[in-house]
């Protein structure tokens, strides 16, 4: 007998918490559809903030957005259609957009950040800053294919540091429409520095970036990028990662030099 009304108060339980779940009404997506949508629209916009040049206007945004309806199978009118609806019903939105942040900041914490106290600061000629995971994979089904780094030290970066990105290679085949590329700026007060490479071939990998010999480094920030738009493609891995920062005039007569960079500008 009291197993039997175990299993009946689990029953209603269960049905209460359905009816719970199911305030969204028909034609409206649900809690867990939309919050899945709206985490890859928050990475898509992030994609375009960081890589700007490969969404130059409205027409390549759009084509990104509606990657994303592809994705989830919904039509644009059925993504208007729901964000009237949870607009109508923020309490709902907010849970949802909670959830949302929830999960950005779930992945962010994955790519092993470091907080920007921890950034080390050192008076010896090289030290590693690199302030993410050692590997990274690029994946066809990710939005955001990538990496974005953003280092502030507690003590400016001594005057003319050079910074070397180094990294491991594998995947990379002569059908991909656009290689994986890599920024790297260094903000120098008045001025920025900034480096722009591509990877063109599996094997060891450097980026060099110079700074100005003059002024000290207040931050270093960054991205590896593949735009997989528009294309399929295997995975392609990068494998021990490194940022290495060097004093001023440690890179002179070493291997690795400026033949690694295809384009450096300051503004």
């Amino acid at each position: 007998m009291r197993n039997r009304l175990y299993r009946y108060s689990v029953v209603l339980l269960l049905g209460a918490l359905m009816a719970t779940c199911s305030k969204v009404p028909d034609g409206i997506l649900s809690e867990k559809k939309m919050q899945a949508v709206q985490l890859d629209m928050q990475l898509a916009e992030a994609m375009i903030s960081v890589n700007s040049q490969d969404f130059p206007d409205n027409a390549h945004k759009e084509a990104l957005y509606q990657s994303i309806f592809r994705k989830y199978r919904i039509t644009q009118a059925e993504y208007d259609s729901s964000l009237v609806w949870y607009g109508r019903h923020l309490d709902i939105y907010m849970k949802v957009y909670d959830r949302v942040l929830a999960d950005l900041n779930k992945r962010q914490n994955e790519l092993g950040d470091v907080q920007a106290s921890a950034a080390p600061v050192s008076r010896q000629d090289s030290v590693d800053i690199w302030p993410r995971r050692t590997s990274l994979r690029l994946e066809p089904d990710a939005l955001f294919n990538g990496v974005t780094f953003d280092i502030k030290p507690e003590t400016n970066y001594s005057s003319g540091s050079s910074f070397v990105l180094g990294m491991q290679v594998w995947g990379l085949h002569k059908g991909l429409a656009h290689q994986p590329e890599i920024r790297i700026s260094a903000d120098q007060g008045d001025t920025t520095v900034t480096v722009h490479d591509k990877l063109l071939h599996d094997g060891y990998h450097e980026t060099v970036l110079k700074t100005v010999s003059t002024k000290q480094v207040r931050r270093v920030y960054g991205y590896i990028f593949l735009n997989n738009a528009g294309s399929s493609y295997h995975k392609v891995y990068l494998d021990s990662l490194n940022l290495m920062k060097y004093n001023y005039g440690r890179l002179s007569g070493m291997a690795k030099d400026t033949a690694a960079v295809r384009k450096q500008e300051v503004k």
